[in-house]
């Protein structure tokens, strides 16, 4: 494949995705980590592309779907249901991580007064508890996307490893008999430090994830201890998940 032709495939994925790890870029165009530093340096002298610890980000998104502020104006009331009822599943004065979704994102705003510790890698979670003594909150390094209110990369992913919660509040981007599935690889890259570093797995997913698949897998239903979601999910999928060693709460 010509440097062009490698180029113009790295631009069109981010194009899609937003940010990319280097690693992601080079199983993409199927080449070494260190020819994709070289056609980023190339793409961020077109000034389309920006150059990250551990990766690279577009500079002017064509739309706001990743955006944290347009995800969290969708299925509004479902999320809040499920925050309240994910909530009630934490034990006072256990430790919780929360990922950056804005389902869970509606956990933490039901947490405050019960959680001990919180662990996130989410701005809006953080900012969240900036004023709120009830919790330690612990937040992980890595690089910040300002938009999608999240700090990911290698830092944010060595920093989790160091951790212990007793329970994960986790979202995805779409759930079928198969397993979880997200929208970027580094994304999950921290949200398995996440499975990793907690003794309970809970997932929020609003009726939306339900029969979803988004691009890249995070974790198959095996790791998963319960999934909250809403009235609205669909019921075969839903009782296919209650067959299983998962357990499934219905927010009211």
């Amino acid at each position: 494949m010509q440097a062009e032709e490698r180029q113009f495939l790295i631009e069109q994925h981010l194009q899609k995705v937003e940010f990319a790890s280097l690693e992601e870029l080079s199983e993409k165009v199927d080449v070494s980590v260190s020819t994709v530093r070289r056609d980023l340096t190339l793409l961020e002298t077109k000034g389309t592309i920006r150059r990250t610890h551990g990766g690279a980000r577009l500079v002017t998104p064509k739309s706001d779907e990743f955006a944290f502020t347009a995800r969290d104006t969708h299925q509004l009331s479902e999320k809040d249901a499920i925050g309240q009822a994910a909530a009630e599943l934490v034990q006072p004065n256990q430790g919780v991580i929360v990922d950056a979704g804005t389902t869970a994102y509606h956990v933490a705003k039901h947490l405050g007064g019960k959680a001990s510790h919180i662990i996130t890698n989410s701005l809006p979670v953080a900012n969240h508890f900036g004023s709120d003594n009830s919790a330690e909150v612990l937040v992980t390094g890595g690089v910040i996307y300002p938009r999608l209110g999240v700090l990911v990369g290698p830092l944010a992913v060595e920093s989790l490893s160091k951790m212990h919660a007793d329970v994960a509040i986790m979202s995805g981007g779409g759930i079928t008999m198969d397993g979880i599935t997200n929208s970027h690889a580094l994304l999950i890259d921290i949200q398995r430090a996440m499975l990793q570093s907690a003794q309970r797995i809970i997932f929020c997913l609003d009726h939306t994830k339900f029969n979803r698949r988004s691009v890249s897998p995070l974790c198959e239903l095996d790791a998963i201890d319960t999934i909250v979601t809403d009235a609205q999910a669909p019921a075969d999928l839903v009782g296919q998940l209650k067959q299983t060693n998962t357990q499934v709460v219905i927010a009211s």
